[in-house]
């Protein structure tokens, strides 16, 4: 007899994930049921092979949600509907060629950044927001800093006037946060975006924003507006825990040690490291079963969610035989998903230099930096989704601000 299905939530996903997933491969396999808020069964992919089988035939696996056999059962106010819409004009959606044609709007978009120039907004605001901590020689650095410094690079990218970084900080950090103010966050944030569209309808310029409006594709205002939207979303919350977790990763594991003093080649090895063994982006909803279909050994049928499980797959011990071993420049994590529906590479690279930036900014401006608490007393946010620190108190010799 099978196992009960496993309740996708509760505080093991934020005690120990690792051991969790370990145990749902040995009593179910690579492909384990699960039940979400309110009892809403799915399954949760953490199979390697199985996950690369799913992400990469968007046909028998299909992103549009129209297809859930359970929508009849959904009520209006069911707390994972932000994560798993119905009907939603988003990228995240929409499937087939339109799927391509707007992905390659968005791609187009973030290619023309200008890396240098990116590096420069990066580094801006790092420099700035530590000028606000470095003179108290102790700070959180997921309060204080991670969780401010990507959403306002984004919004430099977008055309967003500086003073509004801000708002949109707070508003976006509500959205993610999904408690009472998450809604009035949604508010401010799809506010902002359709004033800076209309914006620059009026007046282009060199921008993310002004060059989605002039794509050849034929996309509307609210399409736009909704993938900027998700764009930001996505690039700000990942990437915030990116530099956090790499943070405690140097400062709790003795292989990075070095690197805390002056050594810089470790920090992209670091951050390699998190992708694989503690990735900000657990586990992402979804896929839906266009057809009835078996899938490692599970008989899967027509209209049924998939959930991919990104750190489960990651960890999969078929193709991670030795997981104490440092993983280098091996990038065949699922991290940044797989298939046409991954995370478009140039916005992968924009993540890549703001959390890399953040992080060496730290490293170069706060020299003898130190954990101002046991290791082990650290907290992760209650969420089976997205995995990140709810603080990271250090403690340092207080420097001036530049």
């Amino acid at each position: 007899m099978t196992p009960e299905a496993v309740p996708l939530g509760g505080p093991r996903f934020q005690t120990e994930p690792a051991r969790l997933y370990r145990e749902m491969r040995r009593d179910h396999g690579a492909v384990t049921p699960v039940v979400l808020d309110g009892d809403v069964p799915a399954w949760l992919v953490v199979g390697y092979r199985e996950l690369h089988q799913v992400t990469g035939d968007p046909v028998l696996f299909s992103r549009d949600s129209e297809l859930w056999n359970q929508w009849d059962l959904i009520p209006d106010d069911w707390p994972l509907l932000p994560m798993i819409g119905r009907k939603q004009p988003s990228i995240l959606y929409t499937v087939g060629e339109r799927h391509r044609e707007r992905a390659g709007m968005i791609s187009d978009a973030l290619e023309a950044v200008d890396p240098f120039e990116l590096r420069g907004h990066a580094e801006r605001f790092a420099d700035e927001l530590i000028d606000g901590v470095c003179t108290s020689g102790e700070a959180d650095l997921i309060g204080q800093y991670a969780m401010l410094l990507p959403v306002r690079v984004l919004a430099q990218l977008y055309g967003f006037a500086e003073e509004e970084g801000p708002g949109l900080v707070t508003a976006l950090n509500d959205m993610i946060d999904g408690r009472e103010r998450a809604l009035a966050g949604q508010t401010h944030l799809a506010t902002s975006m359709a004033q800076l569209l209309a914006d620059r309808k009026a007046n282009p310029a060199d921008d993310v924003v002004s060059r989605m409006l002039q794509d050849p594709s034929g996309f509307t205002d609210e399409e736009i507006m909704q993938d900027l939207m998700v764009m930001m979303a996505a690039g700000h919350q990942p990437t915030a825990d990116w530099i956090g977790n790499s943070l405690r990763l140097m400062l709790t594991d003795d292989r990075f040690a070095a690197s805390l003093f002056g050594g810089r080649n470790s920090v992209a090895e670091a951050m390699n490291e998190v992708l694989w063994e503690d990735t900000p982006s657990q586990n992402i909803a979804g896929r839906w079963a266009s057809r009835d279909t078996q899938l490692g050994g599970r008989r899967i049928r027509a209209g049924d969610l998939l959930i991919l499980g990104l750190q489960g797959a990651n960890s999969d011990p078929q193709v991670r035989t030795d997981a104490s071993a440092l993983t280098g420049g091996n990038n065949a994590h699922f991290s940044f998903g797989h298939g046409e529906h991954r995370c478009p590479f140039p916005a992968q690279e924009v993540a890549e230099v703001v959390a890399r930036t953040g992080i060496e900014v730290v490293l170069d401006r706060l020299p003898d930096i130190d954990l101002a608490v046991p290791a082990e007393s650290l907290t992760r946010r209650p969420s089976p989704w997205l995995r990140g620190l709810t603080e990271l108190p250090v403690r340092f010799t207080p420097v001036p601000a530049l």
